[in-house]
C-alpha cells in the first residue's frame, strides 16, 4: 500500500486520498483499507464519534478562553478531528507520541486531563501533563523538530527489542523544515519503528500548501525509502486504517511509514491570525460541506449504531469537559515568576541559585504596581 502519483492540479484537494466514506457519509468499499477497520464494533465507533465531538467542543473552549484574556494563544483543530482522533485511537498503550502544538484530540485520546490542555497555553507550567502516564512528548513549538525526536525514541526502541512505535505529527508547513527530511533519513536507514503523520490541513500559516509543493506531500517519502499513503483526512475510518497499516509495519520490523492526512484548517492558524485576510470564503465553505464530524455521524445514524439519544450524551459529555477545562484554567494559581529556575536540573547547583537570586533582585527592582 504506497503512494500514487496525482497530478498537481489535485495538490489542495484530496483527490486520489483513500478514503472509506464518501462526505455524505457513504461507506465505499477500499480493499486495501477494508481489512483494517473489518474489526471495529459498534462501541469503538462510537468511541471515534464522542472523542471528536469531544475535541470540537475542547477546541472551542481554548479559542473562548484565549478570547477572554485566560489564555495567551490557542492553535485551533476544528476541522482536522477525524484525522487527530482516528490515528490515536490506532495506537496502544506503549506507543510514544511527538506533536505539534494542534494535536489536542491526540492530547484527548491518550487520556489528557482538564488542566493538561490549558495551563501551558496560560504561561503556568512547560508541559501540563505527566509525559510517561499518557505517552506523549510535551508540545512542540518549533515547527518539525519533533519528527528528529520521535526517530530517536523509535531507535532507541528498537534496540531495546521493545514493539512499541513512535509517532510524529506534523502540520503541511514542517515538511519543508530541514529537520522533517533528517527524520526521514534517519528512519529510513535504520528502518526506525516510526510513523510520520503529516496534516495537510492546506495552509502553512498565511501560505497554501501549493507554493512550498508542487505535487502532494505523500510523494515525497519514497524518496527516502519510506512507504506512503496519501488518505482522507476527514474520514475518520480510513484515517483508523492507514495507521493501522502504518503501525503493522513498524511492529514487523520493516520499519518508518508516513500519512498524509488531506484535511483543511476551518479556523485561524492561532488565535494571534487572521485567516480572512488571506483566505477566499468560498474555499472554507467548500471544505465545510466534507465536515469529519458530520460525516461520521451521518454513516453511523445509516447504521443504527448512534440516535438522537446517544447523541444528546455526547454533546452533555462535550459540555462537561469545557466546563471541566474552564474551571481547571481560570482556578490555576500563578507560581512566583522565579519559579521558572525550578526543574532546570535534576539537582541545584551553584551558578543556577546565582542565576535565580540575579532575577529574584531584577524583580524586587520594580514597584507593586508595575
Amino acid at each position: 500500500m504506497t503512494y500514487t502519483r496525482t497530478d498537481a492540479a489535485d495538490l489542495a484537494e484530496d483527490v486520489g486520498a483513500a478514503r472509506l466514506l464518501e462526505p455524505d457519509g457513504t461507506r465505499v468499499a477500499d480493499p486495501s483499507l477494508d481489512p483494517w477497520v473489518a474489526d471495529l464494533a459498534p462501541d469503538a465507533l462510537r468511541a471515534l464519534h464522542r472523542d471528536m465531538v469531544l475535541t470540537r467542543r475542547l477546541d472551542a473552549e481554548g479559542v473562548a478562553l484565549q478570547r477572554q484574556g485566560q489564555l495567551a494563544l490557542w492553535a485551533p483543530c476544528r476541522g482536522q478531528e477525524a484525522v487527530q482522533i482516528g490515528t490515536a485511537h490506532a495506537l496502544a498503550a506503549g506507543d510514544f507520541v511527538f506533536p505539534s502544538y494542534r494535536e489536542h484530540g491526540v492530547l484527548l485520546a491518550r487520556g489528557a486531563q482538564p488542566a493538561d490542555y490549558v495551563l501551558a497555553w496560560r504561561g503556568e507550567e512547560h508541559s501540563a501533563y505527566d509525559h510517561a502516564a499518557i505517552g506523549v512528548a510535551p508540545l512542540q513549538i518549533i515547527i518539525g523538530a519533533q519528527s528528529l525526536h520521535a526517530a530517536g525514541w523509535a531507535m532507541g526502541a528498537q534496540r531495546d527489542g521493545s514493539t512499541d512505535v513512535a509517532v510524529a505529527y506534523y502540520g503541511d508547513g514542517a515538511t519543508s523544515q530541514g529537520d522533517v527530511n533528517e527524520a526521514l533519513v534517519f528512519a529510513s536507514s535504520f528502518r526506525a519503528p516510526v510513523v510520520f503523520v503529516c496534516s495537510n490541513n492546506q495552509w502553512a500559516i498565511s501560505e497554501p500548501v501549493t507554493v512550498q509543493a508542487r505535487f502532494p506531500i505523500a510523494g515525497r517519502a519514497p524518496g527516502f525509502g519510506v512507504p506512503s499513503m496519501r488518505v482522507d483526512g476527514n474520514d475518520v475510518l480510513a484515517c483508523v486504517a492507514a495507521m493501522r497499516w502504518a503501525l503493522d509495519r513498524a511492529r514487523r520490523g520493516e520499519g518508518p511509514s508516513f500519512l498524509e492526512a488531506v484535511t483543511y484548517r476551518m479556523g485561524p492558524h492561532t488565535t494571534s491570525d487572521d485567516p480572512t485576510r488571506y483566505r477566499d470564503a468560498a474555499e472554507v465553505e467548500r471544505w465545510a460541506r466534507r465536515d469529519p464530524i458530520a460525516r461520521f455521524e451521518a454513516f453511523l445514524r445509516a447504521e443504527g449504531v448512534i440516535d438522537d439519544d446517544a447523541a444528546a450524551e455526547v454533546d452533555a459529555a462535550a459540555d462537561a469537559l469545557a466546563a471541566a477545562v474552564r474551571a481547571a484554567c481560570i482556578g490555576a494559581t500563578t507560581r512566583p515568576a522565579d519559579s521558572l529556575f525550578d526543574h532546570v536540573y535534576a539537582e541545584p547547583h551553584a551558578p543556577l541559585a546565582a542565576q535565580k537570586a540575579e532575577y529574584r533582585a531584577y524583580l524586587d527592582g520594580f514597584g507593586e504596581d508595575e
